[in-house]
């Protein structure tokens, strides 16, 4: 397994439109392969149009929001793809999908990167980033993973937002407890 990578993806749509949405991806033998789960409307786009591109930013507000429904992120256009892009990103890479390996649950859509462009200085790692973007993950799969699990690691990522949050990144922990308290109170009681 290679290893992955957590950034936003921005697909095109078929009426000419931008979808956005966090998501890994991997580096494999020359390619970007990413795997969204189906059903999805990344997939979805992936499939009618080829086009997505990758934005790397620094605030993790943006993955956080994603998955809490605030999607209303600046975006400017891509430069080689009828695509849009992040406008707060760090850098990005322009994608255009070279083929698919079907899968019943990720196919893995394999890209071929048509620009990389850099936009400003990466400010250095935060802890309480990391552990957004963990609780990121963990948000997403709240119907795959049990309350137990997802509280135990929400408690432990808490440690670092405590430490080492500042405004943002506190900004999106609460939005992602908001989600995930909403979700453990629609559970059923054993």
């Amino acid at each position: 397994m290679s290893l992955i990578l957590e950034a936003i993806l921005t697909t095109a749509t078929p009426d000419g439109g931008t979808h956005i949405a966090p998501l890994g991806f991997r580096h494999e033998n020359g390619f970007i392969v990413l795997s969204p789960f189906q059903p999805s409307r990344t997939l979805d786009n992936l499939r009618a149009t080829g086009l997505a591109a990758i934005s790397h930013p620094a605030d993790v507000r943006i993955f956080a929001g994603c998955l809490t429904g605030r999607r209303d992120w600046p975006l400017v256009p891509c430069e080689q793809i009828a695509c849009g892009r992040l406008a707060d990103a760090l850098s990005h890479s322009e994608l255009i999908v070279d083929r698919i390996e079907e899968d019943a649950v990720r196919p893995r859509f394999i890209c071929r990167e048509v620009a990389h462009v850099g936009h400003a200085a990466f400010p250095g790692h935060n802890r309480a980033q990391a552990a957004v973007i963990e609780a990121c993950i963990l948000a997403s799969r709240l119907g795959m993973l049990s309350a137990d699990k997802v509280r135990h690691e929400m408690d432990y990522l808490a440690i670092a937002i405590e430490k080492t949050a500042g405004p943002r990144e506190l900004e999106a922990w609460n939005w992602l407890k908001e989600k995930i308290d909403a979700h453990r109170l629609k559970e059923p009681v054993a």
